[in-house]
């Protein structure tokens, strides 16, 4: 993509997240000339090869060296205790600026807490910490933005393709920790469901089960989390024969597709990367995911143009063009295990959310022990929806 429809793309980021999200402190510049280099550094809390959520950042960081002249990685993977305990987010934050970062992409609600620290002690790097919400807190300094993907979405989505396809009415969700991210794509996930179960199937929503069970990190530490392999089968032996994922790696659905390679009617759908659904498409009714790169680019080209902005951005997926590489951070990749009757409900629904005639954060809703969520006819704020404190009510499963 030729330089001058980047400049075009940024100059739309900076009025979109002016007008469309809290905006605090803007930092000051004296020029909008472009830097002729730019380093930029990328932290991830796994491999960059687990076909899973740090694969995904990765190849955002690809995305910015091969859309961007002049722009170089350093790259920092597998920063967590269990891999690399001798290591710590502000000695590679260290590291990437005495190498050159200009900028300092922080991928995981893990490093939440430091980021903050690293962000005040390096004052003129700029760093954009993924999933945080510091910036819509007023918790941060004027370099540190927060960017999510709205994958509220895209696991609405994954939902109804899983409630399409049980033939047990039993759907099965393996998730990673607990906390409002993990509620609110859960939640999003059973809303999604519980719609095309009610909507495309003769049976009655109610008597769908939705059962999601928790490993206790973003993905297995053997001896320290729940192991996925061990939860996805006591799920499938339990009946439910739509597994869901929401933890970063694949075990889910290489499980899943284990089972069905012994003759079970089992599907599946994993999570975060595109191209997850390769090693296991025959049972893959799809997979939602992130493109972080075009988010990514237009975060290094602000720094490089000296046009910062301090922001939180949720960014919406792009409903004209949903796997458009270029615009779209939230995608949806289809499976083979789709029948053509499937996808063109999937479609359908696809269609609803995007011009908004499908809203299912409306209540009324409850939360999973009574309370009210959202009164009947209220609407769920981006706020109500991101800071989610329990599942709701209908789900199997822990809130705490």
């Amino acid at each position: 993509m030729p330089r001058f429809y980047h400049v075009i793309i940024f100059i739309f980021f900076v009025i979109l997240t002016t007008a469309c999200t809290p905006q605090p402190e803007e930092i000051a510049v004296p020029t909008a000339a472009a830097s002729d280099d730019f380093t930029f550094g990328l932290i991830l809390v796994g491999p960059s090869n687990d076909h899973g959520w740090s694969e995904a950042h990765y190849n955002g960081g690809l995305y910015i060296e091969q859309n961007m002249p002049n722009s170089k990685m350093l790259l920092s993977e597998n920063l967590n205790p269990n891999a690399r305990p001798e290591a710590t987010l502000q000695g590679e934050v260290k590291k990437m600026i005495d190498n050159g970062a200009q900028l300092i992409f922080i991928t995981s609600d893990d490093f939440s807490a430091e980021t903050l620290i690293v962000a005040r002690k390096y004052s003129q790097i700029y760093f954009v910490h993924i999933s945080g919400d510091h910036a819509l807190q007023g918790a941060s300094p004027v370099n540190l933005s927060n960017y999510m993907g709205k994958m509220i979405y895209g696991k609405m989505i994954a939902g109804c393709a899983a409630a399409l396809a049980t033939e047990n009415n039993a759907i099965g969700y393996v998730g990673p920790l607990i906390n409002s991210e993990t509620l609110r794509l859960a939640n999003a996930s059973y809303l999604g469901a519980k719609y095309c179960f009610d909507n495309y199937r003769d049976t009655e929503a109610e008597s769908l089960r939705f059962r999601v069970e928790w490993i206790g990190f973003w993905f297995h530490v053997p001896g320290v989390t729940a192991d996925p392999t061990e939860i996805t089968n006591s799920l499938l032996d339990d009946g439910f024969d739509v597994i869901l994922s929401g933890i970063d790696t694949i075990e889910p659905s290489t499980t899943t597709a284990e089972r069905a390679a012994q003759g079970e009617n089992v599907y599946t759908v994993p999570y975060d990367y595109e191209n997850a659904c390769q090693s296991v498409n025959e049972i893959c009714l799809g997979v939602p995911y992130y493109n972080w790169g075009p988010g990514y680019l237009q975060f290094a080209e602000a720094v490089s143009y000296h046009a910062w902005k301090h922001t939180w951005v949720w960014a919406e997926p792009d409903w004209a063009d949903l796997n458009n590489p270029d615009t779209s951070p939230v995608g949806f990749a289809t499976g083979a295990a789709l029948t053509p009757e499937q996808q063109e409900q999937l479609d359908q629904f696809i269609a609803g959310l995007g011009n908004g005639s499908i809203n299912l954060f409306r209540g009324p809703l409850n939360l999973q022990d009574g309370s009210i969520y959202l009164r009947a006819g209220e609407t769920a704020s981006d706020e109500q929806i991101w800071n989610m404190p329990q599942l709701l009510k209908g789900m199997e499963g822990l809130s705490e």
